[in-house]
């Protein structure tokens, strides 16, 4: 899970870049970038930390130009080094910058494929694979000028050879931007267009708040399997590139998106808010006593709100959160995701104590942190403590962007829903299914015959999805966190 973002303006857009990002800040907190082209020159700035953190005050003179591209990023497999920090350049042919959201699943072959045709990779990173399959496809349509036509059919090679997840934007030096959804729109991808005084500006963004927030008009997502160009000038073209294959996250509306996002026509805030309706009646038939609802913020308010209605008991907020703690599932490390949560929550006693507290949660990954919030709870005085996740038991690892552990750490794997309560310490536990999960975002006659929903039943929409495959990625993500540590540690040492 990362955010991208890509604007055609008529004036300088660092400011907005900047603000753009930080609209998407949630959606990763590893590493920032913004790239700028004036007319003449690529401009860049990258690195590891929040954007505030490396997109600095000093940064406007430097990133100049009124077409630039930005990125915010999660580390997901093998990707944990500040040097996979985006936007990639490459330059021929015209110059490209690329931002990318998502995640290949045949990142082996392609880079095979790229050392046979000469190219050469400087980071592991599948965004930098992704940039230079465009590349080398756009340098094959042996274009003397540009040519929109010959930019889709590059695009639509693209997308023939890349498996997996990616919301793509890339700048074209001198042209514009093009945005690409892979065939299954498994990665959010919004269009905007606003007016200027001499032509229209337009922007892509990985959410549409993020375009809201600028004053673009929200022109809707990009479809899977579509590229939509956002030229210079003030145009917009748009191609289906392959048949869709309609397989988006649903996770997205679980966690990863904001609130007020819409993705393919489905309100996020609306989603959450039917979730907690279906799982207050997954509450009721337990027929136990609850005194109060208690959100764990901030993701599962929508949904603590209707469970509490259903239910008719009071909605409390008993845990204050510290905003400048960020979020814990998208955290690199487990040790920091264990520090931060008691830093990062206070429960409040004078809503807890003597009550039966119903705690609503958005999902439960490992169980390590639910377990905590549990016990702090309880040590505040709560009578007995329950536990509901707005999401059925996480037991597959995600494939397509989202770095969750591998199987054998889901609490979900190989417990009972009574052993997770006792593994949670909770005095019971409560899981939405899947098909009312799956309810809540359909309920608004949405156009999506099918969700990914990989990470709760383990059915992968992309071919080449097995255990071999799993086994490695596992793998992967266990020597990218070693020496990420590795590398920490002999920075604190010197």
């Amino acid at each position: 899970m990362c955010g991208v973002i890509g604007i055609a303006g008529e004036n300088e857009v660092f400011g907005e870049l900047y603000d753009g990002l930080a609209t998407l800040q949630h959606r990763g907190q590893d590493a920032a970038g913004m790239m700028t082209f004036d007319g003449n020159q690529f401009h860049t700035k990258r690195g590891a930390g929040l954007v505030r953190d490396v997109i600095l005050a000093a940064d406007i003179s430097e990133l100049r130009g009124s077409i630039g591209i930005g990125h915010v990023r999660y580390p997901t497999a093998g990707s944990y080094s500040a040097e996979e920090a985006q936007p990639f350049f490459v330059n021929s042919p015209f110059g490209l910058g690329l931002v990318h959201n998502g995640n290949l699943t045949n990142t082996d072959k392609l880079r095979k494929e790229l050392a046979r045709e000469g190219r050469h990779l400087n980071t592991p990173s599948d965004s930098e694979i992704l940039l230079n399959v465009f590349s080398r496809e756009l340098r094959k349509q042996k274009m003397t000028k540009f040519s929109l036509s010959k930019l889709f059919a590059a695009a639509k090679k693209t997308v023939q050879r890349a498996a997996g997840s990616y919301a793509a934007v890339i700048l074209v030096a001198g042209y514009g931007i093009l945005a690409i959804r892979d065939q299954h729109g498994l990665r959010p991808l919004s269009v905007g267009r606003r007016r200027g005084k001499r032509q229209d500006e337009l922007a892509a963004a990985s959410e549409n708040p993020a375009l809201t927030a600028l004053g673009f008009e929200n022109l809707g997502d990009v479809q899977p399997g579509e590229a939509v160009w956002l030229s210079s000038s003030g145009k917009i073209a748009r191609e289906q590139l392959v048949p869709k294959k309609w397989a988006p996250c649903i996770f997205e509306f679980v966690y990863l998106a904001r609130p007020d996002a819409t993705i393919d026509d489905i309100s996020v805030y609306r989603a959450r808010l039917r979730a907690g309706e279906y799982l207050a009646v997954e509450i009721k038939k337990s027929k136990i006593q609850i005194d109060v609802v208690v959100p764990v913020p901030d993701t599962s308010r929508t949904s603590a709100l209707t469970v509490a209605s259903a239910l008719g008991v009071n909605y409390r907020e008993g845990l204050i959160k510290n905003r400048y703690i960020g979020r814990t599932f998208i955290m690199s490390t487990q040790a920091k995701r264990q520090k931060s949560i008691r830093h990062k929550l206070i429960p409040l006693p004078l809503e807890l104590r003597n009550k039966n507290v119903l705690l609503v949660d958005d999902s439960v990954v490992r169980g390590n942190t639910s377990r905590q919030i549990v016990e702090m709870v309880r040590s505040a005085g709560a009578k007995k403590v329950y536990f509901a996740s707005a999401s059925p038991p996480l037991r597959s690892p995600c494939v397509y962007g989202v770095d969750m552990p591998s199987k054998k750490e889901f609490i979900a794997n190989k417990l009972s829903i009574s052993q997770i309560a006792k593994k949670l310490k909770a005095d019971g536990v409560f899981y939405l299914s899947l098909p009312d999960l799956i309810k809540s975002c359909e309920f608004e006659k949405t156009k999506i015959p099918h969700f990914c929903t990989a990470c709760f039943d383990g059915k992968y929409p992309t071919k080449g999805i097995d255990a071999k495959y799993l086994a490695k990625i596992e793998k992967c993500r266990g020597c990218s966190r070693r020496k990420e540590n590795q590398g920490k540690q002999q920075m604190t040492l010197l």
